[in-house]
């Protein structure tokens, strides 16, 4: 069985400031190993934005609809897929296109894989009625839990993946995320789930955001951290989360962390440092860098989704049909929201 004609599509169409549109684009085929998923939400994604204002520091396939978190069911099953079956609530991982080969495949951080594409930046993504996914990247979902919290596995994961796996956090450390964005403010989350005592550090035109992360149960700081990540004994906090997409926030981070402490850099931007790396050095600190997910990530995340332990409902601002894209993406550029979220059309 397959199906075909035409839906509407958010492509981004070439590297020029502003090369979004709206495109009607043919239903794929899919191979022997793919479905072919009936999207029913997809997030934008902070890296979407990136794509769109051209200030992204990856390579990307143009023209490509754009769209990596995202969930639906199974339209098509190809002939080798075993497993799934026409109707399955599911939602996908994001490495598309991976080379088993890879020594990093092999241990099972594809993730990791110089070679991987993304949905979204190296083949087409979600942002559009019907997305052909590798059979692998599939993930079920509970009856209970909707597709539009279900859509946001992929950057709840990105957070997990930071504190939970790439972290150590005990109960009763101090936790200072750094960016009130939408995988710092669940950095904040996962944090506070491992027993840390979390600030998310943001700037004045933050604020909308920060009282978002305050539901969360985690202390809102504008501008300076300094007086809380020293309360206790005067050296800083145990561990600094770098959630912001710039290059600079690492130097706050140098400076909050206490001596022995970790720094973990999730967020990334294109522009070179341009300081010193010296107090890592005197501070004897870690510095960890934080990519992606895998198959255990997600599986523990829909856990946690599933159960309620992990409420991402706060952080959705809105759901906008994908012919509306633009609203969407200009409320969550503006911080007037965290997480916009799509609906194909």
């Amino acid at each position: 069985m397959s199906i075909t004609g035409k839906s509407a599509a958010v492509v981004n169409f070439s590297e020029a400031k502003g090369s979004v549109e709206i495109r009607e684009i043919s239903i794929p085929e899919i191979g022997e190993e793919d479905i072919l998923l009936e999207v029913e939400n997809v997030g934008v994604c902070g890296s979407d934005l990136h794509q769109w204002t051209s200030d992204h520091s990856w390579p990307v396939n143009y023209p490509v609809v754009l769209g990596h978190e995202f969930g639906g069911r199974i339209a098509v099953v190809g002939d080798r897929v075993t497993g799934w079956k026409v109707g399955d609530r599911v939602v996908s991982e994001t490495a598309a296109v991976i080379n088993p080969q890879n020594p990093m495949s092999k241990v099972g951080l594809y993730n990791l894989d110089p070679t991987r594409k993304g949905f979204g930046y190296g083949v087409n993504g979600a942002m559009t009625r019907f997305v052909r996914v590798p059979a692998r990247c599939l993930h079920r979902v509970p009856d209970g839990l909707s597709f539009e919290e279900a859509c946001l596995t992929e950057p709840c994961s990105v957070a997990y993946n930071a504190v939970a796996v790439n972290s150590h956090i005990k109960p009763g450390d101090r936790v200072i995320v750094i960016g009130p964005g939408t995988i710092g403010i669940l950095c904040a989350a996962v944090a506070k789930i491992c027993g840390g005592d979390v600030a998310i550090l943001g700037l004045e035109k933050d604020r909308g955001r920060m009282e978002i992360a305050k539901s969360y149960g985690v202390t809102p700081i504008v501008n300076d951290a300094s007086e809380w990540a020293r309360k206790t004994d005067g050296l800083g906090a145990d561990l600094i989360i770098d959630a912001a997409g710039i290059s600079d926030t690492l130097k706050i981070a140098m400076d909050l962390v206490r001596p022995n402490g970790q720094i973990t850099k999730v967020g990334w931007g294109p522009t070179p440092c341009n300081f010193s790396l010296d107090s890592l050095v005197q501070k004897n600190v870690r510095l960890q860098g934080s990519f992606s997910h895998n198959w255990p990530i997600w599986e523990k995340v829909i856990g946690l989704l599933s159960s309620g332990t992990l409420d991402v409902k706060p952080i959705i601002g809105g759901v906008w049909p994908i012919t509306e894209w633009r609203e969407a993406f200009e409320k969550m550029h503006s911080g007037e929201v965290v997480k916009s979220v799509l609906k194909p059309v």
